[in-house]
């Protein structure tokens, strides 16, 4: 009797345990579904035994004192949980680092974490700690205090909390609730034994009244709790029902992933730095795995942005009309730092959303045309700085150091940012597309595509009939690809010391400048740039990549290795390298043989009208209303003195407007560097034409302003004048008299007169000024704005003479009351420089 009495308690107490275990390790199974392997799942089920044990093994100690054994159990537990996962993820350091990383970072990382997410130290403390907490309340509420259902909330709570974890990033977990319902159940099933006295034994002394009283009781609160659950089920089940076919929230959304800053949203401005300084050493590698084949990469041919000095001239030259067939440096391997997407017109950059992400990086399965080499590379970092990881295309698996990872771009980055002797293991993929496909492969097209093809407002004519002219004699999308490749190769310069910069005004310059002013040669930051700008303007999609090339795979990758290449994405393919670098030791062919810019079309200027002066209304005096005469009115005597005093104040005010102006100018073109006395020079031109009417507009670059310039001094020197856009040189047709303004044909920039006995030449009332053209000082600011420290002495004092002479011929021809205002505005003492 005494066994049986001892037994029967104990095993009405097993199946709460049991429920609070299951239900626990049910949270974590959820969770563990965005997670890579079992190994969060197994952890979760152990902080759920460990807890639950713990304080099923402490039910007959004091209450107050489990919870500090417990934690002192989740401490041990937790140190060996986090030694586990940093083993399994091959992460460096000791347990004090390990730990104290986890506990800083566990939450954001959690929920930035790229899905699947790596189970580290810092993704799975908090699950931890959170099974082992909802394990120790669970217990402590259902097994000592008696109270099932209130110790159930717990356990509640974690796998509400992990569904929601989850969100969207998982099949809905419907045969988990079950089972998670069904645990529960379970527990409920078998009330737990609270006292060592069975209930016939406890009933057995209470009066007959008492124990009806007491089943009244309980039939009472057992309908209430029935009533209430009806009723809120009644009401929540609609609206729990209404959100069955809605998508959960993702809470990852709220939190902003690790960030960068400019110096890695856009690696392209460091070329030209790398390039200033070949023999910095940035890395170093050792290599494993597949050699790269020949074509697999396609390098310069140089060392990076350096020419060599001792390369073979007939080394470099290509065997075959693919990209993949170039040598000699086609057998090496390609280091890539960063993928640039986006482009404003301004600035390339990556425009990445990174997440932090374990050792397995998610794979993308290769397209049907590309062969896949494995690639394994130890690289250690020397003195590169920033926070992007430099891998070879594409990473699988990184040991070694915490990352995060963009999918989109393929660009990797630690985001406590690189460390002198940082060594970690990459893993790639790296694929080669077959080049017997290029030829017939065409490009993709639609919104999946639609930044790599966006082209940014603002693009230079010149630019914008390049692209037409090398895309009107090949069709196809690779022979387009090729054609810009050939066309930067054979025309242009590659240099060590050339200016950083890619907007448009300076890839206009690199391609159409004066080799003498600057233009014509560039970093590899100009090619890759301009190649992917005209790409994209031939319907191309391009992006721009910055890395490094290894001829060995092995040794130091030092600054002379930075470069930048452009990529094409092929349908069947996937992204194909393209190599638009001159070949060494070969002289460019001149621009101007194959492409002769036009001059720039500007808008139409309609210059105001010229009010004409009216005299004023003669008012009669009304009889009687004059002064008397001998009165001696003081009238005449003050308004003389008020005259007087206006117009001295006018005269100062002149007087003061004209120094003004003339010290304006002779700081402008006399004081500082030539590079600032031409900046100078080029705004009393922009001046010149806000004063006579016609301001500058601000995204006009020197050259489109050149054009405006002498289309404006054309109008104004034969006012009023029809300038007839030409059907063919030498022969014009006047604009029809009524046309609308859409249909009339626009200025040419600048307008020939007629021969002297044509009809169409109309008569002048009088001698004609000439307004000097200013295209010598256009080129004179591309010169100073973009090959800065080359401007002369000589060339700023020519500057300062060519605007000096536009200025004053351009205030000539104006209307007398402009020409009266025109030295006298004080707007150029104010406008904004």
């Amino acid at each position: 009797m005494v066994s049986s009495f001892r037994v029967g308690p104990l095993l009405r107490s097993v199946p709460i345990p049991l429920a609070l275990i299951a239900m626990i390790g049910l949270a974590g199974a959820v969770l563990g579904r965005v997670y890579a392997g079992p190994l969060l799942t197994q952890l979760v089920l152990g902080a759920a035994v460990g807890s639950v044990g713990v304080s099923v093994a402490a039910r007959r100690l004091p209450s107050w004192l489990v919870a500090p054994l417990s934690v002192l159990a989740l401490a041990g537990y937790a140190a060996f949980a986090l030694r586990l996962a940093a083993q399994r993820a091959d992460l460096p350091g000791g347990l004090a680092d390990l730990v104290a990383e986890a506990g800083r970072n566990g939450i954001p990382r959690l929920l930035t974490a790229m899905i699947p997410v790596e189970p580290v130290p810092d993704t799975v403390i908090v699950p931890l700690v959170a099974a082992w907490l909802a394990g120790l309340a669970g217990a402590e509420v259902a097994v000592r205090a008696g109270r099932v259902l209130l110790g159930y909330l717990p356990p509640a709570l974690l796998y509400a909390g992990a569904l929601y974890v989850v969100g969207p990033n998982a099949e809905p977990a419907i045969w988990w609730t079950v089972a998670f319902a069904a645990a529960a159940a379970t527990g409920l099933a078998v009330p737990a034994a609270t006292s060592t006295s069975t209930p016939a034994e406890t009933g057995a002394t209470l009066p007959p009244a008492v124990r009806a009283a007491i089943r009244v009781r309980v039939l009472a609160g057992t309908a209430a709790g029935l009533v209430v659950v009806v009723a809120l089920a009644a009401l929540l089940a609609p609206l729990v029902a209404g959100q069955v076919g809605n998508a959960p929230v993702d809470p990852r959304r709220y939190v902003q992933p690790p960030q960068v800053d400019a110096l890695d949203e856009n690696p392209l401005i460091r070329i030209s730095g790398w390039a200033l300084d070949p023999d910095q050493k940035l890395l170093d590698l050792h290599t494993t795995g597949t050699a790269a084949p020949a074509g697999d990469d396609r390098p310069p041919a140089g060392d990076g942005d350096t020419p060599p000095d001792d390369a073979d001239p007939g080394a470099g030259e290509r065997v075959g009309d693919s990209p993949t067939e170039q040598t000699p440096r086609s057998v090496g391997v390609r280091i890539r730092l960063a993928v640039l997407n986006d482009y404003d017109g301004v600035t390339w950059r990556v425009g990445a959303t990174y997440r932090n992400a374990g050792r397995i990086l998610p794979a993308v399965e290769p397209p049907d045309g590309v062969t896949v080499d494995r690639v394994r590379q130890e690289i250690t970092v020397g003195e590169l700085a920033g926070r992007l990881l430099p891998a070879v295309p594409t990473p699988r698996e990184v040991t070694g150091a915490r990352v995060a990872y963009d999918p989109g771009s393929g660009t990797l980055i630690r985001p406590e940012g690189l460390t002198e002797g940082l060594r970690y293991t990459v893993t790639s993929a790296r694929e080669r597309p077959d080049p017997n496909l290029l030829t017939a492969a065409n490009v993709p097209a639609g919104d999946a595509v639609a930044r790599v093809l966006r082209v940014a407002d603002g693009v230079p004519d010149p630019l914008r009939r390049l692209a037409d002219q090398l895309a009107a004699d090949n069709g196809a999308p690779y022979a387009r690809a090729m054609a810009i490749e050939e066309w930067l190769a054979e025309h242009y310069r590659l240099v060590a010391d050339a200016p950083s910069g890619h907007a448009y005004p300076n890839l206009n310059f690199f391609l159409f400048g004066p080799r003498n002013g600057g233009g014509q040669r560039g970093t590899s930051e100009q090619f890759a740039a301009t190649f992917a700008v005209l790409g994209r303007l031939m319907g191309l999609p391009t992006r721009v990549v910055v890395g490094f090339h290894s001829a060995t795979g092995e040794g130091p990758v030092r600054g002379g290795d930075a470069y930048a290449w452009p990529e094409v994405l092929f349908d069947g393919l996937g992204w194909v390298s393209f190599d638009p670098l001159p070949r060494p030791e070969t002289e460019p062919r001149p621009v101007e043989e194959d492409f002769t810019p036009k001059p720039q079309d500007p808008p139409p200027v309609q210059d105001e009208p010229t009010p004409e002066p009216s005299a004023p209304p003669t008012v009669a005096a009304a009889p009687g209303n004059g002064p008397a005469s001998g009165s001696g009115s003081p009238v005449p005597v003050l308004a003389g003195a008020g005259s007087g005093g206006l117009l001295l104040v006018l005269t100062g005010f002149v007087v003061a407007i004209l120094t003004m102006r003339r010290g304006l100018r002779r700081r402008r073109l006399d004081e500082g560097t030539p590079a600032q006395r031409i900046a100078g020079a080029w705004r009393e031109v922009t001046d010149a034409l806000r004063l006579a009417g016609h301001p500058v507009a601000s995204h006009l670059d020197a050259s489109e302003v050149a054009a405006y310039a002498a289309q404006v001094a054309g109008t104004a020197a034969a006012e009023p004048v029809t300038v007839p856009t030409p059907a063919a040189p030498g022969a014009a047709a006047p604009t029809p008299a009524g046309s609308s303004p859409r249909s009339r044909p626009r200025p040419s920039p600048r307008p020939r007169p007629a021969p002297e006995h044509s009809p169409d030449r109309p008569p002048a009332p009088g001698p004609v000024t000439t307004v000097p053209p200013i295209d010598e000082l256009a080129t004179l600011v591309n010169v100073a704005t973009f090959a800065p420290g080359t401007a002369s002495d000589e060339q700023a004092r020519r500057a300062g003479t060519l605007a000096v002479a536009y200025a004053t011929a351009l205030r000539a021809v104006r209307p007398w009351w402009r020409r009266a205002l025109w030295s006298v505005h004080p707007g150029p003492l104010r406008w904004r420089r």
